[in-house]
């Protein structure tokens, strides 16, 4: 066979071999109507016309009720309710409670640790010894800081809210104290300002420059010293009544001659000057004195009371490092032991010179007496006040009791032992013993 026959039979083949389509069958719901379907329809215009306007009908004949009812019978009154159940006052108060605790939640500045330092400065540092007393400075500490925590958030609430005028609204601890008044400036106030001040300046002369020069004059001689060096009494030992005096009255006097030779000319010398009394007037020249003569003396008694007041110290008993330490005899004169000085002596010594330092700065000129020359003298009031002299020798006797108290127990001891020898008690015992007719024995065991 030749190719062109072969390639007919061959494409013959092919055109056989060739399949048909797959026949589609239709849907088994053919014919069933779906709810769409069926919807659409069943729906009829005519019907949807006829339900719109009974609707309408019925609608007429409502408002037609309504305004027929109206016409025949009066509105009733709305109820009387009492006040706290109206809405509006409610709304009110729940509002208030929501912003109240809105303004509670913001932050609060803490208190400043500086504060509760100061406050713990105020405390002795003997009630803040020991773990217990620790535990309970924390406590207080942190009830101050709630404290404080609880009043800034009542003054935030009072400063930014207002309370309704509602009953039930919780109180919340009572009213915030008032702010002080200041001044009244809903009139003109800068003439009377003027006027007050001037008043001041002619009147309250502690004001005026020179008295500020005075103060620091004093302050400068009398801040860091007083009138007896009592820092080195017990280094020195036993030291005799009479010669303790002695150096304290000595050191008093040169103190009171440094201080008239030093101080009280820097004074005179200030108020020598034309320029201090330029701006006082003639009449008010007398009350400017005094008060220089108030500040001078108030310089000096203060001077005085705290040298009173380190001199009682040395004799505190409950800090004895500073305790002197005196000198005193067991002595035998006339048949009777005593201690020398005597406990009486050593008290006077003690008390006198409470009475020295007391004595000192007591001929102080005042400025206008000295600027004067006049004569008699016109002396500053430098006496300490009573009450100051009566504490001191008061505390003064009791530590000069209670420090004897070893010595006293000493001399007794003696006495009880020994003093039968001394009264004659010994002498009586013998010469009975001697009358009486005993045997060597006797004699050696009496003796024992």
């Amino acid at each position: 066979m030749s190719d062109p026959d072969k390639a007919a039979i061959t494409a013959e083949k092919e055109a056989l071999n060739l399949k048909l389509p797959p026949i589609v069958r239709p849907p088994e719901d053919i014919g069933v109507d779906t709810p769409a379907q069926s919807k659409l329809l069943n729906y009829r215009r005519s019907k949807q016309q006829q339900k719109t306007i009974n609707q309408l009908v019925v609608d007429g004949a409502k408002r037609s009720l309504d305004r027929t009812v109206d016409k025949r019978t009066p509105p009733i009154p709305e109820p009387d309710y009492p006040p706290t159940m109206t809405s509006e006052i409610k709304k009110k108060g729940f509002n208030y409670i929501y912003m109240k605790q809105c303004v509670e939640s913001s932050p609060i500045v803490p208190i400043q640790q500086e504060w509760l330092d100061h406050m713990l400065m105020l405390i002795p540092e003997s009630l803040k010894e020991g773990k217990e007393r620790e535990e309970l400075m924390k406590s207080l500490i942190n009830e101050v800081s709630s404290d404080f925590e609880k009043s800034m958030k009542r003054y935030l609430v009072r400063s930014v809210l207002v309370k309704p005028p509602v009953k039930w609204l919780e109180d919340e601890g009572g009213p915030l104290p008032t702010s002080p008044e200041g001044l009244d400036y809903s009139n003109p106030w800068h003439s009377s300002y003027v006027q007050t001040r001037n008043q001041i300046s002619a009147n309250l002369h502690i004001v005026h420059p020179t008295m500020k020069i005075l103060l620091d004059l004093g302050y400068t001689m009398f801040s860091n010293s007083v009138l007896l060096d009592l820092t080195g009494i017990r280094a020195k030992g036993p030291i005799d009544c009479e010669s303790l005096r002695n150096d304290l009255s000595i050191q008093a006097k040169k103190a009171e001659e440094k201080i008239m030779n030093t101080w009280y000319p820097k004074v005179i010398n200030l108020f020598t000057k034309k320029e201090t009394l330029e701006a006082i007037k003639p009449e008010k020249l007398d009350a400017f004195y005094n008060c220089v003569s108030t500040l001078m003396s108030n310089q000096l008694k203060d001077f005085l009371k705290r040298t009173v007041e380190g001199f009682v110290k040395l004799f505190d008993q409950e800090d004895q490092r500073g305790l002197p330490i005196f000198k005193m005899e067991l002595t035998f004169d006339d048949d009777k032991m005593e201690f020398y000085p005597t406990f009486q002596d050593l008290e006077d010594v003690v008390l006198g010179l409470v009475e020295r330092i007391t004595e000192a700065l007591q001929n102080v000129q005042t400025v206008p007496s000295w600027l004067s020359g006049t004569s008699p003298t016109v002396n500053l009031d430098t006496q300490l006040p009573e009450h100051v002299l009566q504490w001191a020798l008061t505390t003064l006797k009791l530590a000069v009791h209670h420090n004897s108290e070893g010595a006293r127990k000493h001399y007794e001891t003696y006495v009880e032992k020994y003093n039968w020898l001394l009264d004659g008690t010994a002498d009586e015992m013998i010469e009975t013993f001697q009358a009486e007719d005993h045997t060597f024995d006797e004699y050696t065991e009496y003796l024992q």
